[in-house]
């Protein structure tokens, strides 16, 4: 079964380091195969970054669209997830889980479990308040991958 996407009015997704991006009206396409996709709202853009978690989360985000790269740019995640750990010991079972999920190159799923480390660090709750980079979470597909 295809991975279904819907997007808002001249809202954009990245698929496979691709931008496309829907005109004046809603549209939806359909994945049949397996695709890196990010949506615009989920994207971070360089000079966002403010904090530690989302210098972490740039840096997968970077592996997952730009698998070309990937080398580099996985010797800067494990650089910066050291960085982390030191500054978040709080976060220690997240950032666990995040480093298995890389190292599996389930990227979108780490990216999604990094969101939750800015919630955190802005003094609310891991499951609670809204997400800086672009809202919420309920209708964004949860895997990379056909099912």
């Amino acid at each position: 079964m295809p991975l279904k996407f819907v997007l808002r009015p001249n809202e954009k997704v990245i698929i496979n380091g691709a931008v496309i991006g829907a005109g004046d009206r809603p549209g939806s396409f359909f994945l049949y195969n397996t695709a890196n996709f990010l949506r615009g709202r989920e994207v971070l853009k360089e000079e966002q970054i403010d904090c530690i978690e989302k210098k972490l989360y740039f840096v997968i985000q970077l592996v997952y669209i730009f698998p070309e790269d990937s080398t580099l740019n996985l010797q800067r995640f494990a650089s910066i997830l050291d960085e982390t750990r030191e500054a978040r010991p709080d976060a220690a079972k997240t950032l666990d889980e995040i480093a298995r999920l890389v190292e599996g190159r389930n990227y979108y799923r780490a990216l999604k479990l990094c969101r939750k480390l800015f919630r955190a660090a802005d003094g609310r709750t891991a499951d609670g308040g809204a997400d800086q980079i672009g809202g919420d979470d309920d209708d964004t597909p949860t895997t990379d991958r056909m099912p």
